[in-house]
């Protein structure tokens, strides 16, 4: 049998490699560090987070994208079950020790019979022999290969601007002034670190924020609009002076344990690896130089000697506009032996780049075996967001989407009732989903 080619060994990559090896197909995994690095990656492990160590909430009655974690745990995601194999302590989140994550992922595929990894650039569009391709090469895709893609979908690239937060090293924090704290003592009830600032402790840190020295982009770089999801901090700050504290320095469900007092602002860090030993920024992507970081986020209470593992930083994100492009099993409507899937398709986050993977090989798998294709429902998180990247968004207006209960059809309301509200619209949604993705999922289904 020829196996199909994978081109880009990130989250989405990684996990339409093991959907295809796992449904007995040979894939070739391209991925073209180390012989092409980007801006954003440090090691040349498959997977490896560039940005967040979280997944975001792991509560699947509640939360879409903890809802989308559990169908692909169902679906026998690799991402998943690597991911909950390096959790670390975060509340309701699903956060991992980015280093043990990246090695099980490489682990995983290195040691599959099925697989092959080339370490090597696709610097053009796949030669026409690969009759089965899944593009995966996320938000950095090297210039050749974009390029050729943009020909090929005939009309301009679309791009934003994406951010990275520093990660300080936690004998740096000094904790005579910090405590550890989860909003209104979710999880644990202790697994963030908080900074309180008192009222002259905010508004000096947020005019030195503003004013601090920031990085500069390239001419053609200059209209390229930020994702309003992961918006660089001082870029909140220039919105409004209380932006940030209805944003990533909120301080509701948090008390001083050292005073008893309601700090005015608070900045939380969150374990980054397994040791305890880096915690990250949360919220605190950043545009600001490296000089200009240090200073301004040593204002921070309890950081004034912060020791920085890394420094925050910022990248350019690429999309295609996936309605125009792609049919409803994610190929290339002018190539169709070219999928595409990951950040690359116009999904936000990485559970989603993942699970649009996920797709990708699973209907490369069919494809390849002569089975039929059959899409998720769209009552499920992953119908849904495959629904509203491959047409259900506004071509026209299309930009990058994390998963929320906002794609998924209105759920049917008990007799009596005209609609279902709030949580009780949420869990009838989570249910509905799993009871159909269990449906889909069932040998019987597939035979039918």
């Amino acid at each position: 049998m020829e196996p199909v080619h994978v081109i880009g060994g990130g989250l989405a990559g990684s996990e339409a490699t093991w959907q295809l090896a796992s449904a007995g197909i040979p894939v070739v995994l391209h991925e073209m560090r180390p012989v092409r690095k980007t801006d954003a990656h440090h090691t040349e492990g498959l997977a490896e987070l560039v940005c967040s160590n979280s997944f975001r909430s792991d509560d699947a009655e509640y939360n879409a994208v903890g809802l989308l974690h559990e169908e692909m745990r169902r679906c026998g995601s690799l991402i998943l079950r690597c991911g909950d194999a390096a959790k670390l302590p975060a509340g309701g989140a699903l956060a991992v020790d980015r280093d043990a994550f990246s090695q099980r992922v490489t682990d995983a595929l290195e040691t599959h019979p099925l697989v092959t990894i080339r370490r090597e650039e696709i610097d053009g569009l796949p030669p026409e022999a690969w009759d089965s391709v899944i593009v995966a090469t996320g938000p950095l895709t090297s210039p050749a290969l974009s390029e050729a893609v943009r020909a090929l979908g005939g009309e301009e690239e679309l791009a934003f601007f994406d951010a990275i937060a520093p990660i300080v090293h936690r004998d740096s924090i000094d904790f005579d002034k910090v405590w550890f704290q989860s909003r209104y003592d979710k999880g644990d009830g202790k697994d963030y670190i908080n900074c309180p600032m008192t009222e002259d402790q905010y508004n000096a840190f947020l005019d030195a924020l503003i004013a601090g020295d920031k990085t500069q982009f390239h001419e053609w770089e200059k209209d390229t609009p930020y994702f309003e999801a992961c918006l660089p901090v001082e870029v909140m700050a220039e919105r409004g002076r209380e932006t940030l504290r209805y944003g990533p320095m909120k301080p509701v469900g948090l008390t001083n344990a050292h005073d008893g007092s309601r700090p005015h602002a608070v900045v939380q860090l969150r374990q980054d690896n397994a040791l305890g030993t880096l915690w990250n920024m949360v919220g605190f992507q950043t545009k600001l130089k490296y000089g200009a970081q240090g200073d301004v986020f040593r204002m921070i209470p309890g950081l004034e000697k912060a020791e920085f593992a890394r420094l925050g930083g910022i990248h350019r994100n690429t999309f295609i506009n996936s309605p125009r492009l792609l049919d409803g099993v994610l190929r290339m409507k002018s190539m169709p032996r070219l999928r595409f899937a990951g950040q690359v398709t116009g999904v936000e986050g990485y559970v989603e780049s993942a699970a649009v993977g996920l797709l990708a090989g699973r209907f490369a798998a069919a494809e390849r075996s002569g089975a039929t294709i059959r899409k998720p429902p769209a009552t499920t998180a992953l119908g849904a967001l495959l629904n509203h990247i491959t047409g259900g968004a506004d071509a026209d207006t299309f930009q990058p989407m994390n998963v929320n209960f906002g794609l998924f059809p209105p759920p049917e309301p008990p007799p009596g009732k005209k609609k279902i509200k709030g949580r009780d619209r949420k869990l009838a949604i989570s249910r509905r989903a799993m009871q159909d993705l269990e449906v889909w999922l069932s040998p019987q289904h597939a035979a039918a």
